[in-house]
């Protein structure tokens, strides 16, 4: 397995929970620091921080140190690669989609018969 396939692989694993996609959400607009993440959740703040560092190893997002807190904030880049790996699978369906859609569109003759027929 690729080290790319292995990132790819951690960031799956990291949005799959739904605290920690809310957590994204939350960082879209701006960087914050655990304490105002921690209270869209009804959990502890090491609960909180668990999920930040699960985030945090799949480079979703980073931190910095402002003072006496900590403050989190995305990591576009990952995310232009998890979109790309996305577009594949994306390119894929639109191109079995258009086939079919002409198909269906432009065969007036092709009839599916789903119930073989019985000989009498």
């Amino acid at each position: 397995m690729t080290a790319n396939a292995i990132e790819t692989h951690d960031v799956f694993q990291a949005i799959a929970d739904p605290t920690r996609r809310k957590v994204l959400q939350l960082l879209v607009e701006k960087e914050l620091p655990i304490s105002e993440i921690s209270s869209h959740f009804p959990m502890s703040r090491t609960a909180v921080a668990k999920h930040l560092r699960i985030l945090s190893e799949a480079n979703l997002v980073s931190s910095r140190k402002m003072g006496r807190e900590k403050r989190y904030r995305l990591q576009p880049e990952s995310f232009n690669e998890l979109k790309q790996w996305l577009t594949y699978f994306e390119r894929f369906w639109e191109n079995k989609l258009s086939k079919l859609r002409y198909v269906v569109e432009n065969d007036d003759e092709v009839t599916l018969d789903i119930h073989p027929k019985h000989d009498e």
